[in-house]
């Protein structure tokens, strides 16, 4: 016992000297601040701002330790920002994305057209690997769009999902009933199937959704008549050189081509190109601080498509997802 006291006497001190040690304090990084400009390339007085419009478009905050603002909370202080910037003389905008929510890819359509409609700069669109459905919606706001050789884009209407739990829940002994005033309170439901009556209602608000994508194609299009986009408007999407043979981009390029030509249009000889970060991001060239997109189920993370699994509402939606 005497050989084993100063053992234990010694293993105490050193656990209440680690627990001391482990009192520390800690400081925080900040939150995300404001927006601040950063140079990428280029020389001169004169901005070209590039713009990202990269991964699923939504209206979600983007979650984390500190949540920061989403996808159209950013392309509206940015385009806020810029237009506040005489300097700025042309936007590209990159695109790099599915698609998303309608009502979030139509919003920064109308932001971007407002934008354009105030500044009276040119806009050009970029598309990376994706530019679909709500994608190319975006894009339609554009005065030119390009595409790179390995684009995929198209995929023009609009999806509902949903799904039908019953079978699963009536499987592990679960019923679930709904008190609603009046019969098509509950339509769309996962817990029930979806009654033909109730298909024909959703689809009249598709269709609405899907005309209105129609003119916006047709307004970013004026040169293809309305009968030749519906034709290519069944869903399907489109390689890069399709997309131009049919009409639906006007050039294929890089990002480089895509700068030269929305400093030509602007008639600038040289320019910087600039893009607006928060503090902490790193960008040292046009190509950095891209997103690839997911166009999987699995990977919506920005669209709580679990919510409708939960008894939330369906989600319509301008996304290519194979």
């Amino acid at each position: 016992m005497r050989r084993a006291w100063p053992f234990c006497s010694g293993f105490v001190v050193l656990t209440l000297a680690l627990m001391q040690a482990a009192c520390v304090t800690i400081n925080l990084p900040p939150g995300p601040g404001a927006l601040e400009e950063h140079k990428v390339s280029g020389t001169g007085k004169d901005k070209v701002l590039l713009m990202d419009v990269s991964g699923v478009i939504s209206s979600e905050n983007k979650d984390g330790f500190y949540p920061s603002p989403g996808m159209l909370a950013t392309v509206k202080e940015e385009l806020e920002k810029a237009a506040k910037d005489e300097r700025i003389k042309a936007v590209v905008l990159r695109i790099n994305s599915p698609g998303g929510t309608v009502t979030a890819s139509d919003i920064i359509y109308h932001e971007l057209k407002r934008f354009k409609a105030s500044r009276k700069i040119p806009i050009v669109a970029s598309i990376m690997d994706v530019g679909a459905s709500g994608g190319y919606y975006i894009a339609a706001a554009a005065d030119s769009v390009f595409a790179h050789p390995s684009t995929v884009t198209g995929s023009i209407g609009v999806i509902m999902l949903t799904v039908n739990a019953r079978g699963l829940l009536e499987k592990v002994g679960v019923e679930t009933n709904a008190v609603t005033s009046g019969p098509r309170k509950d339509m769309g439901s996962p817990f029930r199937a979806m009654l033909p009556e109730e298909r024909a209602i959703f689809q009249g608000v598709i269709d609405g959704f899907y005309q209105r994508f129609l003119q916006v194609v047709q307004d970013g299009r004026p040169n293809m008549n309305a009968d030749t986009i519906k034709k290519l408007a069944d869903g399907r999407i489109y390689s890069g050189e399709q997309a131009k043979a049919a009409g639906l981009v006007d050039e294929i390029g890089y990002l480089d081509d895509a700068i030269e030509l929305v400093k030509k249009k602007a008639g600038l000889i040289e320019a910087r190109v600039v893009t607006y970060r928060r503090p902490g991001e790193y960008q040292n060239n046009v190509y950095s601080r891209l997103v690839a997109p997911a166009p999987s189920l699995a990977n919506l993370a920005n669209i709580d498509l679990l919510s409708v699994v939960r008894g939330g509402s369906p989600q319509f939606m301008y996304l290519w997802m194979p």
